[in-house]
């Protein structure tokens, strides 16, 4: 018993010690702009922006490959806040900033075909076929794949409803982001 403790520490500890080596030896440098570029972006993983997430989105920006507008969920903000990380000046007036949304299904109109359900791509849609669908809004990113794919147009993107953990208090002379105008709704 004792040997197999003693034999099973020493492998540990030689496995260890390689792996250690290896990643001293195996790493690789990445662009540090990438990652402030990538903590700037919602993080929202959409595609809205033609890639695959923000990560490459983030790729894209910093090689110049992409304007710092690219992100229509984070709107003005993000672009701003891009273009000052970038030293760019950039026009925001053709961005519109409509603030966070989430999809909602109109139950009078749903007849349960689940196109929605099968676009999206964070499974934020919930229902079975033939049945009223509905949104799960801690998941939906809202990126609108399913109000495209709606074939009654029973889906809609809302602002995000207020609540305890999104209420915003603006300070004074400031005005509030879109769906933050201070009122909790229950």
């Amino acid at each position: 018993m004792l040997e197999a403790i003693v034999g099973l520490t020493a492998l540990g500890g030689g496995l260890g010690i390689f792996l250690g080596i290896a990643a001293k030896r195996l790493h690789v440098e990445s662009n540090p702009l990438e990652a402030d570029i990538e903590e700037i972006l919602p993080g929202q993983n959409c595609g809205q922006c033609g890639y695959p997430g923000c990560a490459a989105a983030a790729t894209a920006i910093a090689k110049g490959e992409a304007p710092v507008t690219i992100c229509p969920p984070g709107g003005r903000a993000v672009a701003h806040a891009l273009a000052a990380k970038l030293c760019l000046s950039v026009d925001l007036s053709a961005i519109a900033d409509a603030g966070p949304q989430v999809a909602h299904v109109d139950e009078e109109v749903c007849i349960g075909c689940t196109k929605c359900a099968r676009k999206c791509p964070t499974d934020a849609i919930v229902g079975a076929a033939k049945q009223v669908h509905t949104v799960v809004a801690d998941a939906c990113t809202g990126c609108g794949a399913c109000v495209d794919t709606c074939p009654v147009g029973g889906v809609e993107l809302q602002a995000v409803p207020v609540t305890l953990q999104s209420w915003y208090w603006p300070k004074p002379g400031e005005t509030p982001p879109a769906g933050g105008d201070g009122v909790l709704s229950q």
